[in-house]
């Protein structure tokens, strides 16, 4: 059986939040192709993993018999994430751009889950597992836009995703989710709807494509 690690970060629910939505399709398609599989879901608005400690971090470069009991409880929670990773087929986010970058939920799993000797390094344990990311934001930062400089996520996540965990990456991008709310961007709403008509198509194009490569 197949699993799907899907994670989502965006602070509003369901249909209010872009990434959600067209997380939701890319899922709802992955488990039409694979009824009988797994998804291991996790909602870090509403449950937030711990942001990495020093004991969490400190029990990465320490033999299990030298551990703090609080570096063995810390690091026990920490595992588990990478485990999860580890055990998925795929790997689904939803990263939302908040003030040009990542919510800070997103980051604190990223900093649990990168463990230099286990998922970064030389041997990488996730090496290779396609992962997709639906980076929604309410304006647009694309090549040759005028705020192309402050685009912080997706770069920052081709990094950290692609070249630290060495993960199959690609992006959906849902922009300008902020036309029909803003009046001053009133005359963008035709972009937007085309670009979140497109979003909707990429999550089940890339859905079906992942899950026929990972059967």
């Amino acid at each position: 059986m197949t699993t799907l690690l899907h994670i989502d970060t965006s602070v509003f629910p369901g249909e209010a939040s872009s990434s959600r939505s067209v997380t939701a399709a890319f899922r709802k398609t992955w488990e039409e192709q694979h009824p009988e599989g797994t998804v291991i879901y996790r909602d870090l608005a509403s449950d937030p993993v711990p942001h990495i400690t020093a004991d969490a971090w400190s029990a990465g470069y320490a033999a299990p018999p030298g551990r703090t009991p609080g570096q063995s409880t810390a690091f026990t929670a920490r595992v588990r994430l990478i485990e999860e990773l580890e055990q998925a087929d795929a790997v689904l986010i939803g990263a939302p751009m908040y003030n040009y970058s990542i919510p800070s939920t997103l980051k604190a799993w990223l900093d649990n889950v990168l463990l230099l000797g286990r998922t970064a390094g030389e041997s990488r344990s996730a090496q290779g597992t396609p992962a997709v990311v639906v980076a929604s934001r309410g304006g647009s930062y694309g090549p040759g836009t005028p705020r192309e400089g402050y685009e912080f996520v997706q770069n920052y996540l081709e990094a950290v995703l692609k070249g630290t965990l060495g993960l199959d990456l690609d992006f959906i991008v849902p922009e300008l989710t902020m036309a029909t709310r803003n009046p001053a961007m009133s005359e963008l709403v035709p972009l937007y709807e085309a670009s979140r008509k497109r979003a909707f198509e990429d999550a089940t194009t890339k859905a079906k494509e992942i899950a026929a490569r990972v059967a």
